[in-house]
């Protein structure tokens, strides 16, 4: 198959790693023709395209593409996904996040490309938006919706989120779970002595970490808040914080005016290939987001035996079963986040047996060939549907 996935930007991120993953996979085990249309990666997050090259992906970068709302660029973004389209000529068209799948949507369907899929990594409207925004990104939404053969979410919380809204019927969505290098997860444990000196962790410490930009609504402020309550009762506890962003000299203050200095460590911007070095070096993860679809990190936490404790957003419920693999808190309850960390904390059996049902649970599921082959048969049933269907709609 001839198949283009367009994305607004290649950053560091879960969805990005997911097209990533599928546009290789594509071509590495089915010779498949694959294209990636992709803007600037601009932003602190770091970017993919490395990975990209060393993986043979065709791409074509296409600087009008920004996540940004400006009308005069975006319609020029448009008609250049449009003319690379054309010159193509796909089969199929995988659109993802907000700005390129509303776009990739409308110059695919408006070309009359076969098969038109979208994937819905996490909902672009949200309750933490005024209600004008919410209002437009639900209806721009609705009318991409309208102009795409199938819809995939990364998770069954993404689908009955849009459903309800009214975004699309259920019977147009698939869940089809984020793909990943599962061996480094298994393997985390053989980096553990090293990643605790490097970070400056002891083996006497319970290292709690986060996985996530520095960002608003990535959470960090309810676990400072938390880590005071448990330092109090328990001051072996250390966190790490895997990441960067521009929330980091905010969150850094409020740390030193906690008095938790000594109790905080920041990694800075990591490489995806880092991740399970980090994870080797905490004993639980904590997941504080007020919004995901379903946050990769904690499959990878999972995979690599942590188990996590996290506010219950989105698809979190998935992969996090309260007694079985961790915690599930209401979102922004800072009292119940700390008891858990503490009771976790205070319970090393605990912590490795919820860890271990988890990798058990989890490792084949997150496979990135798993999920590429659950989207590239979408591919064929939407194709062989059309078909049969003389193209008509």
């Amino acid at each position: 198959m001839r198949i283009a996935h367009v994305i607004t930007r290649m950053i560091i991120g879960g969805a990005q790693e997911n097209t990533l993953y599928n546009c290789a996979d594509l071509i590495q085990h089915y010779n498949d023709e694959v294209l990636l249309l992709t803007g600037p990666a601009v932003g602190p997050e770091g970017d993919l395209h490395d990975r990209i090259r060393a993986a043979g992906v065709p791409v074509k970068l296409l600087p009008e593409l920004r996540r940004e709302i400006q009308p005069l660029r975006d319609w020029r973004a448009l008609a250049k996904i449009r003319q690379a389209l054309a010159a193509f000529r796909p089969d199929v068209v995988h659109t993802h996040s907000a700005k390129a799948g509303f776009l990739g949507r409308l110059a695919a369907w408006n070309l009359g490309v076969p098969a038109v899929i979208h994937t819905v990594h996490g909902a672009p409207f949200h309750p933490y938006q005024g209600r004008g925004a919410r209002t437009l990104f639900r209806w721009c939404e609705t009318f991409a919706a309208r102009r795409c053969h199938h819809l995939v979410s990364v998770a069954d919380a993404m689908t009955d989120m849009l459903v309800a809204s009214g975004v699309a019927p259920r019977s147009k969505f698939t869940t089809v779970y984020s793909g990943m290098e599962v061996e480094p997860f298994l393997d985390a444990h053989q980096h553990r002595e090293a990643a605790r000196a490097e970070f400056g962790f002891g083996e006497e410490h319970v290292v709690v970490g986060k996985i996530a930009r520095l960002f608003n609504l990535k959470g960090h402020v309810y676990l400072i808040q938390a880590a005071k309550q448990v330092v109090a009762l328990q001051p072996n506890v250390r966190f790490l914080l895997v990441g960067d962003g521009v929330l980091r000299g905010q969150f850094e203050s409020q740390i030193r005016q906690a008095g938790l200095a000594d109790h905080f460590h920041f990694t800075g911007l990591v490489a995806p290939s880092r991740i399970p070095y980090c994870l080797s070096a905490m004993d639980l993860l904590a997941h504080t987001s007020l919004r995901e679809g379903l946050a990769r990190t904690l499959p990878q936490a999972l995979i690599a035996g942590k188990p996590v404790v996290s506010y219950d957003i989105d698809g979190a419920r998935e992969v996090i079963i309260p007694g079985e693999t961790g915690y599930l808190l209401r979102p922004e309850a800072v009292d119940e986040l700390a008891s858990a960390i503490v009771e976790l904390a205070q319970d090393k059996a605990l912590r490795q047996r919820l860890g271990a049902e988890g990798r058990q649970r989890f490792t084949d599921q997150f496979r990135h060939e798993t999920m590429t082959r659950r989207l590239r048969e979408i591919y064929q049933e939407t194709l062989r549907g059309r078909a049969g269907q003389g193209g008509k709609e």
